[in-house]
């Protein structure tokens, strides 16, 4: 008599691809610890998923092309792998809603920026109805920080304290698809940190998408700069980030408690988007050049070493040569040590796709290649500074796409520069002291390793080498995998 032993099913697997902004790159965390908590299972790069889904960005140039370009690439896989679902999500899909199905009717799910934890079930229904299912809510249902979460990294990771904003930038998209700012208490968030940390992770990034007006929806308007300051007792927390605040609202108690607090790091991402006033009011930016550069004084004078980066839109509708010539020159006063950079494009749904006096692209185009060149001259005048000097760097991991070519590892610095160093024996989260001899315009290299310092971070990187990746944990806890390389560009401001 034999035993027959009942084979085990196999699990369902998924891949999730993100688009855009750091924000994205979180709620993606989150949509892989929905699946991961119902069972599925992620592939390995190049392999095929039974669930693929897209997380959406609706602020790039050609966004919705670049979608439905990878949805025409899965077409024919799915016709011949008739169980694979597709699911598309995030602020594309809180725009354009049924027009995604319309165009592409072999999606199965559609869903947007508010109800990211129906994704589970969405999946199922389709499943079982044999139809696309399209669920977008007008506002925030639950959360998404208590949405379980699958953690990129096991040494660095983002932490939401907001989502939505209140401005009315007329470029912008983001606020008719987030919703008003929601704000979560002081004691979540630090909850939240603690718990990262006692599971190894030594940075963390404080997100939102106006990040310095946290607190507005409680009435505190030092809510920001006391959680920062509440970041610098945590044991164990060794860096703190936040992006993207608004200039509008930066305030010196920020300032000062990044000035005060030794564990916020020296580095602010301050967009500008124009240095032009009259650009600045057309774009409803409820600031002025003069305001803006006396923010920079005044935190190069809190924090002589801090690295400060922006955002810069060229060509937005009626910018004159004049004002263009004024954007170059916040750029000279300003030096920042790198700059994300964008030709203007029309985005519908818009106030300013309609504005009258749209420019020609030819000279935004050559606009572009100048502000271009003036940044990158300056960056590069910024990073030789560095040379010579001793930092430490956190080592890095997926940033260095030519350290396997040049034998060299990457790490960045507390001012957030990236540098590429001689490999030794270190791991992603431990810390290393390096001397830096060699300075690019995007990049700093450190042929002298002074000092290796093993952390907890890179214990728990080491110790994730070794582990499958487990079922999604609530509350925001951190989770295994493999980090991504950040995104291009940082979350709106």
């Amino acid at each position: 008599m034999t035993t027959e032993i009942a084979e085990q099913p196999t699990a369902r697997t998924y891949e999730v691809r993100t688009y855009g902004c750091q924000m994205n790159v979180h709620d993606s965390e989150r949509l892989s610890g929905l699946l991961e908590d119902a069972g599925y299972a992620r592939v390995d790069t190049g392999e095929r998923a039974d669930v693929v889904v897209f997380n959406t960005c609706a602020v790039r140039e050609n966004a919705d092309n670049k979608l439905y370009g990878n949805l025409g690439h899965l077409a024919s896989v799915k016709a011949a792998n008739p169980g694979m679902q597709i699911a598309v999500g995030g602020c594309l899909a809180q725009k354009d809603r049924s027009t995604i199905t319309e165009k592409a009717p072999y999606v199965d799910v559609v869903f947007g920026t508010h109800n990211i934890g129906s994704l589970p079930v969405l999946l199922e229904r389709a499943r079982i109805a044999r139809e696309a299912q399209v669920e977008i809510v007008e506002s925030l249902e639950v959360f998404p920080s208590t949405l379980p979460t699958r953690r990129e990294s096991p040494y660095a990771a983002w932490v939401s304290v907001s989502v939505g904003c209140n401005n009315t930038c007329t470029f912008c998209i983001v606020p008719a698809l987030r919703g008003k700012e929601k704000d979560r208490r002081p004691g979540e968030i630090l909850a939240e940190i603690e718990a990262l940390v006692a599971d190894g992770v030594s940075e963390i990034t404080l997100l939102g998408q106006n990040v310095n007006a946290y607190g507005v929806e409680f009435g505190d308007r030092e809510a920001f700069s006391k959680l920062l300051r509440a970041c610098g007792p945590i044991e164990g927390l060794e860096r703190v980030r936040f992006t993207s605040p608004h200039p509008a609202e930066f305030t010196d108690d920020v300032i000062d408690a990044m000035a005060e607090t030794p564990n916020v790091m020296p580095s602010l991402h301050m967009p500008l988007q124009s240095g032009s006033d009259a650009i600045l009011k057309a774009m409803r930016r409820s600031y002025r050049q003069s305001k803006y550069l006396g923010i920079i004084e005044r935190v190069r004078a809190a924090m002589p070493d801090a690295a400060i980066t922006t955002d810069i839109i060229v060509g937005f509708p009626g910018e004159t040569e004049e004002d263009f010539q004024a954007t170059l020159d916040v750029v000279r006063a300003a030096r920042f040590s790198s700059a994300f950079t964008f030709q203007y494009s029309k985005r519908p749904g818009t106030p300013a796709a309609e504005l009258p006096d749209q420019i020609e692209p030819a000279v935004v185009s050559a606009r572009y290649m100048r502000l271009v060149d003036l940044v990158n001259e300056i960056a590069h005048e910024e990073n030789q500074k560095q040379v010579g000097r001793i930092v430490d760097l956190m080592v890095s991991e997926g940033e260095g796409r030519k350290d396997g070519e040049t034998r060299r590892m990457s790490g960045r610095a507390a001012d957030s520069r990236l540098v590429h160093f001689t490999a030794v024996d270190a791991r992603p989260g431990d810390v290393v002291s390096v001397e830096i001899t060699y300075a690019a315009p995007h990049h700093l290299v450190a042929d002298r390793v002074l000092d290796v310092r093993r952390t907890r971070a890179g214990d728990a990187w080491e110790a994730r080498q070794g582990l499958a990746a487990p079922k999604g944990v609530g509350l925001g806890m951190p989770q295994v995998g493999v980090p991504a390389p950040l995104p291009d560009a940082p979350v709106c401001g």
